[in-house]
């Protein structure tokens, strides 16, 4: 029997412009996404404080951010009928693997924070 490859729309490639592939790196990728699934890595948040912990997003961006990481099972988004009512935001599996792979790549940044300076001094000095 001789093997068959997959249909070629079934097979995901992140560089293919209609792949699902290729929209939830954009979404993960997207500035205050990657920040946002971060936060979630160390635990559940709710809307407020996740605003806090991620300065400078605007309430508009981080609701649509949410929206975005939730149509993509990155994050759940749960409604806790108290009172007041609240709503709390925690990482799916997939999205607690995104973190992690992120985490790793913030942690690579931050340590190189200095080197990285360095080389914007260096760039600017040509200009």
């Amino acid at each position: 029997m001789e093997n068959a490859s997959p249909p070629q729309d079934l097979v995901a490639d992140v560089f293919a412009r209609d792949c699902t592939s290729r929209a939830a790196f954009e979404d993960v990728t997207a500035k205050w996404a990657s920040l946002v699934l971060l936060a979630l890595g160390e635990g559940s948040f709710r809307f407020n404080a996740l605003r806090r912990k991620v300065e400078g997003v605007s309430e508009k961006m981080l609701s649509q951010t949410l929206q975005a990481l939730e149509r993509d099972g990155m994050l759940t988004r749960e409604v806790v009928t108290a009172i007041p009512p609240r709503v709390e935001y925690e990482l799916t599996e997939l999205g607690a693997q995104v973190s992690g792979k992120l985490q790793g790549l913030a942690e690579l940044l931050e340590a190189s924070a200095g080197q990285v300076g360095l080389a914007r001094e260096r760039y600017a000095q040509r200009a």
